[in-house]
């Protein structure tokens, strides 16, 4: 199942928290989620902001939700502060 979204809304699947560096060393649990994800679908009022873009974005404006196993979050464009 796919999600749509409506208006100036951004679909996007988080980042997870690294558990491991490049060169292999295990770090601990982290503390804070990153405030970035990979967008996966937007709105038709939405400008600038593709699928595929990494976005960063305000935390606390976002709505999360569970599809399928996978963790996404909907945000508004005009809560999305960057793209990477």
């Amino acid at each position: 199942m796919a999600i749509k979204p409506l208006n100036d809304k951004v679909v996007a699947k988080k980042e997870q928290p690294l558990t491991k560096t490049k060169s292999g060393i295990l770090l601990g649990e982290a503390k804070e989620t990153p405030a970035y994800a990979v967008v996966e679908a937007v709105g038709p009022k939405v400008e600038g902001i593709k699928k595929g873009d990494k976005i960063v974005y305000k935390e606390y404006s976002t709505t999360n939700i569970k599809l399928d196993d996978e963790d996404y979050i909907i945000v508004a464009a005009e809560d999305i502060l960057a793209t990477l």
